[in-house]
């Protein structure tokens, strides 16, 4: 008996066929494969501008999230041609370098998704100038999930969020889809990794000496305890953050969200308001808060002068 055929989807010169339509990915509430795929497809115009030119890194789910799912780096060798591939060298080894595919068009977002990659993750680089970002990203990670932790999460990234307006850039905000939330600033790439990695470190460390309470820049776990942990070690050459509109393998399907800072002061806000089931009707209503973030660039240089003043 041979298999039955599944949806086929012709999008620009590609056709892809789906498989397995019917498989749960996430059991409360329900979606499947299908509907997974059906999310991506409709959220494409909002997140292919976060995807495009940028390495990236899935997470793959072969039997749906509640079996454990893998990080998958190389783009196989079964991906057909016209996926673009990009390789990414290794930094501090002599391994060759990591071939990834690169999502610039809703064909590939959609055979990934048909791929089972529930989860994208993106660099703060674009493929040309791998050591050279155009972005600064800053991770807000509480102790636990729980409401009082998401409030100092809030605070977290509010100040953050002035501190980069004061030192001349322009930050924007989102849900991670998991526990906390992520502020992203963007650059003129003119600035080495390491150098964004420095004030990334020296920004969260500043926020952190202000309130020691509260935030810690220790990666120690026994330091974390009862406190947010200001990461900023996602600015390394070959880090990644998840990618606006991905959705996350936990239940509901949460999804990472641009927010505005005006609905971060919402006290109903949390990390995981948004999921598949209802990110769709906020694009429909509100369209992509982060659509103008590469409008405006900013100059390391210039901020970390400003920062240098601040210490």
């Amino acid at each position: 008996m041979g298999k039955r055929p599944g949806t086929v989807i012709g999008l620009g010169d590609h056709m892809i066929e789906l498989s397995n339509e019917d498989a749960v990915m996430f059991r409360e509430p329900r979606l499947t494969k299908g509907g997974l795929v059906n999310y991506y497809l409709e959220v494409a115009q909002h997140m292919l501008p976060h995807l495009e030119d940028r390495p990236l890194t899935v997470e793959r789910f072969r039997k749906g999230i509640k079996y454990g799912g893998f990080i998958q780096k190389n783009a196989p060798e079964s991906y057909p041609g016209w996926i673009r591939r990009e390789l990414v060298p290794r930094k501090k080894t002599q391994a060759p370098p990591v071939e990834h595919a690169v999502c610039d068009d809703v064909a590939t977002l959609v055979f990934l998704a048909n791929q089972r990659c529930v989860t994208l993750h993106v660099p703060p680089v674009r493929a040309d100038r791998l050591e050279h970002p155009d972005q600064v990203i800053f991770d807000f990670d509480p102790p636990d999930a729980g409401a009082a932790s998401f409030d100092a999460v809030r605070e977290g990234a509010t100040q953050v969020g002035e501190l980069l307006r004061q030192l001349g850039l322009r930050p924007y905000v989102k849900t991670s889809g998991s526990k906390g939330l992520h502020v992203i600033a963007p650059l003129d790439r003119r600035a080495h990794v390491d150098e964004v990695r420095a004030f990334g470190k020296a920004a969260c460390e500043l926020i952190a000496s202000q309130y020691p309470g509260t935030f810690t820049t220790s990666t120690s776990r026994d330091d974390r305890t009862g406190k947010v942990f200001l990461d900023y070690l996602r600015n390394g050459y070959a880090q990644t953050v998840v990618a606006p509109y991905s959705v996350r393998p936990l239940p509901t399907a949460p999804v990472s969200t641009p927010i505005t800072w005006k609905e971060l002061r919402d006290p109903e806000m949390h990390a995981r308001r948004f999921t598949v089931h209802n990110v769709r009707d906020r694009l429909a209503t509100i369209g992509d808060p982060w659509r103008d973030i590469r409008r405006d660039p900013g100059s390391l240089d210039a901020a970390a002068a400003a920062l240098d003043n601040l210490r």
